[in-house]
């Protein structure tokens, strides 16, 4: 394995990525298994964003922001499923320390942003269920624009601090990373050193960012569905339907973080389990949820993909 060696510390060169399973025909199942699904995010979410762009009546705030979610669940799947299916095919699954560093970032900086812009479209939906009137208003286009690029700065400055951490340690003795991806708590266990204060941090950032943004969004569709008893059937059942969808979302995503980011960071066997319904299941669920349950999004793709969709557009 490689090292390299300072007059500190010994530096790493490279990792060694224990992944799902060691049995060759184990990992050729899960081969099979995961590439559809990883081939369905990619064209379930670009759809989505080529319909919202090709659509002009998607072209408000809650597809603005849906067309963004569908773009980050594609990078999201992309840090890690790509080298999860390479290594089902090989024997040793390495990955070097540069490689590890930059599959930390980048999967921290698109975990990030989309909690914030899940927390964004809470507000969203709060604003045009419970203040319709002024909706057009308070979410101008200025406005999504100025909240879009909050979230990225946002997940930017996060994923800056906790790889920064990450890097610094010193790194020695076992390479091999219980999991099929580079994170930050299966490779702080790597250090040779106390991580106690780091691992500290990583929950007071990581995990208290989940915890929060959970509370706010379940805090702020409870609202929504207290304001919804006194609206005609009709459009409660719409905006009923719209909140469900989201706050499945919600559920799925933010349920991996608090599990992951929210405790020392030790090891369970539930972790790699959770871990592939995170990085691999729930940015294909995304688009099936707000497609399928979404009227107006079954519409506009009829739409474009020419099909007649109802007696008005005939």
């Amino acid at each position: 394995m490689g090292e390299t060696v300072t007059p500190n510390h010994t530096m790493a060169t490279e990792f060694i990525l224990l992944g799902l399973s060691s049995n060759p025909q184990t990992q050729l199942i899960l081969f099979v298994v995961f590439l559809p699904i990883y081939l369905l995010t990619l064209a379930g979410n670009i759809l989505i964003i080529i319909t919202v762009v090709h659509d002009r009546r998607l072209h408000t705030p809650m597809y603005f922001f849906l067309s963004n979610l569908s773009f980050i669940d594609v990078c999201h799947a992309s840090v890690t499923v790509p080298k999860m299916l390479f290594d089902f095919l090989v024997t040793v699954k390495i990955i070097t320390f540069g490689g590890c560093v930059v599959q930390m970032f980048f999967l921290h900086l698109f975990t990030c942003t989309e909690i914030f812009l899940l927390t964004i479209m809470a507000y969203d939906r709060y604003v045009a269920i419970c203040n319709p009137m002024h909706y057009l208003t308070i979410m101008n286009h200025k406005v999504c624009l100025l909240l879009t690029g909050a979230v990225w700065l946002g997940g930017t400055v996060h994923s800056i601090a906790l790889t920064g951490m990450t890097i610094n340690l010193p790194y020695c003795g076992s390479r091999e990373i219980d999991n099929f991806f580079c994170d930050v708590p299966p490779v702080i266990r790597l250090a040779c050193t106390d991580t106690y204060i780091i691992e500290a941090l990583i929950i007071a950032n990581s995990g208290l960012i989940s915890v929060i943004c959970f509370v706010v969004l379940v805090g702020s569709y409870g609202v929504i569905l207290v304001s919804l008893r006194n609206r005609f059937s009709e459009r409660r059942h719409k905006a009923l339907s719209t909140c469900v969808a989201h706050l499945t979302v919600v559920t799925l995503f933010l349920g991996h973080c608090i599990f992951t980011y929210s405790r020392p960071s030790i090891s369970f066997p539930e972790d790699k389990v959770v871990s592939v319904f995170f990085t691999a299941i729930t940015p294909l669920l995304n688009p099936i949820i707000y497609s399928l349950r979404n009227e107006d999004m079954k519409r506009a793709l009829s739409k474009l993909l020419g099909r007649k969709v109802d007696a008005e557009e005939k």
